[in-house]
């Protein structure tokens, strides 16, 4: 079971526009080019990077969803108080 996981984010305010950036990145678009366009988190900068985390940095459903995810998965949409996420999983320790 992995203590921390590396992952990146991007957040967007309605689950619409979410499904419709999940459906980009599946048919092969790049996902660190569409949070640096998309995204409202300042992770974007980065591509959505977050770097690594532990359990308790990040809100429950967000963590949830990224610890179970595997290496290379973009996880949701995932809904939490900020908005909606897609998450990639960059990598596990």
């Amino acid at each position: 079971m992995a203590t921390k996981v590396r992952a990146a984010h991007i957040l967007v305010d309605d689950q619409a526009k979410a499904y419709e950036l999940l459906a980009r990145i599946k048919s092969g678009e790049n996902f660190e080019a569409i949070a640096k366009q998309y995204s409202k988190c300042p992770s974007k900068s980065k591509g959505g990077d977050l770097g690594y985390f532990g359990k308790g940095q990040m809100v429950k459903k967000f963590e949830d969803a990224a610890f179970n995810g595997k290496k290379g998965d973009v996880v949701g949409p995932v809904k939490t108080e900020f908005g909606y996420h897609l998450i990639k999983i960059i990598d596990t320790q």
